[in-house]
């Protein structure tokens, strides 16, 4: 069972966001590492800004493609250190990591349908009862 609502995905994806900005900060390591994580950052912001979920501005790409882009962004992620060569500075290795584990459950975590079956979720935000 998928126990994540578009809403809740949302927000997390706004937390991703702002956790792969500030990384290379919040861990202490720049370079190659560190323009990567504001790559991904801008690409990921952009994409949920465009994401049809009830956080979406734009709400151009449909939230199970919005998914589908997640699902590929984790692999790509993983192997980053080891593609861009910052396999060796643990830091910058070790967030990024973390970061795509972090993706990983919540690409698994989400039910990415839950819009086509209930339309009005796509501009829905949590009960407040």
């Amino acid at each position: 069972m998928k126990l994540l609502s578009p809403f809740v995905h949302a927000v997390i994806d706004y937390v991703l966001v702002a956790l792969f900005a500030l990384a290379p900060t919040l861990f202490g390591f720049a370079g190659t590492a560190a323009t990567l994580c504001a790559t991904i950052a801008i690409v990921y912001l952009a994409t949920s800004l465009l994401t049809a979920y009830p956080l979406g501005v734009a709400k151009l790409v449909p939230f199970p493609v919005h998914g589908y882009l997640e699902l590929a962004l984790v692999p790509l992620v993983a192997a980053s250190p080891w593609l861009f060569g910052f396999d060796t500075i643990e830091a910058a290795r070790n967030a990024v990591l973390a970061l795509a584990i972090a993706v990983a459950l919540l690409w698994l975590t989400t039910d990415y349908r839950v819009i086509e079956r209930h339309p009005e979720q796509r501009f829905a935000h949590p009960r407040t009862t």
